[in-house]
């Protein structure tokens, strides 16, 4: 499913994030940057070590923030890690805001033209899917009408559950509706 949003194009899909071919995929990251279980574990499983490293080599940052890293052995450009919650893996709407609005300035600041998202905060996070949806689409809508977009032209939701899926959908299809 998708929809365009001025010279923005947002994308819904389930699958693998690691498998996109994007210019950049976002790891879903503590604010220290530890890559361990879930996005951050199947990204440092099929990327390499070399992402953690660099990554952990960059922080820790503020919970909110993004940096990014060269993306090991993915056939991509970058991994952009936005850190949605901190060590104590607790995190909220403002978090989850500021992680996806920073990962989409350093995308345009690096003259990408594709993204690739999993849904921030839903998994050790715990955050609902549904209010995941609307914080991200949101944003994504908000930076594609939003002036210093640079050559970004394509935000795609990759999710990897039925659940996560739908909402994700649901909330693309009520801003296209709207």
């Amino acid at each position: 499913m998708e929809g365009k949003f001025g010279s923005l194009t947002i994308e819904i899909k389930q699958g693998d994030i690691t498998n996109e071919t994007t210019d950049a995929i976002v790891n879903a990251a503590n604010n220290h940057l530890w890559m361990g279980s879930g996005v951050a574990g199947a990204i440092k499983r099929k990327g390499g070590q070399q992402i953690e490293k660099e990554a952990v080599a960059k922080g820790p940052i503020p919970i909110g923030g993004a940096v990014e890293t060269t993306a090991g052995d993915l056939p991509i450009k970058y991994v952009i890690h936005a850190a949605a919650m901190g060590q104590d893996l607790q995190t909220d709407a403002t978090k989850i805001s500021e992680a996806t609005c920073h990962s989409l300035q350093i995308a345009s600041k690096l003259g990408l033209e594709s993204i690739a998202f999993p849904a921030l905060g839903t998994g050790v996070g715990g955050f609902d899917a549904d209010d995941a949806a609307e914080i991200m689409i949101s944003e994504a809508i908000a930076h594609g009408e939003g002036t210093g977009t640079g050559d970004l032209a394509l935000v795609v939701f990759v999710l990897f559950d039925d659940r996560s899926t739908k909402a994700f959908k649901r909330v693309l299809q009520g801003k296209i509706d709207a």
